[in-house]
């Protein structure tokens, strides 16, 4: 997946458990069942504590190759500090904001891109999912207003 060409026209989101577009990739790794049912505190946090034990081994791989993960903040990325309200994250960083809080990034030696793990939910009745997503490495610089 990090070496995959990006390409030139952006797949759509919710069509299958992996979808690209110009400079980025993103894939379901894992999901949780729904919430529908029983959003209770107890069954949620069962599926956050599942899914995350399988982030943190994913994660001592991913170190022992790549070194530890750089811990990204998705806030700066959402735009409410921006000046100019058109300013929108680049993918995969404006998917990963409407789902997580923050992503572990891996800056891929000698290439331009990152690969970065997130837990995220899109709505409290859908499922939690393991996010796994590659962008270019430009696509985490964050301009500065003012």
């Amino acid at each position: 997946m990090s070496a995959l060409p990006f390409p030139e026209e952006e797949g759509r989101p919710g069509t299958g458990r992996s979808w690209s577009g110009p400079g980025f990739h993103l894939v379901i790794l894992r999901e949780s069942r729904d919430f529908w049912e029983d959003r209770s505190t107890e069954a949620v946090e069962a599926a956050e504590r599942k899914l995350e034990a399988g982030v943190a081994a994913l994660t001592e791989i991913l170190a022992g190759r790549w070194g530890a993960p750089e811990a990204v903040d998705l806030g700066p990325y959402l735009g409410f500090d921006d000046l100019d309200p058109e300013v929108r994250a680049r993918e995969p960083l404006g998917f990963l904001c409407g789902v997580a809080s923050s992503v572990q990034v891996w800056r891929l030696p000698n290439s331009e891109r990152w690969i970065g793990l997130a837990i995220g939910q899109a709505d409290p009745e859908w499922p939690l999912q393991v996010l796994a997503a590659v962008g270019e490495a430009s696509s985490l610089v964050r301009r500065t207003t003012g």
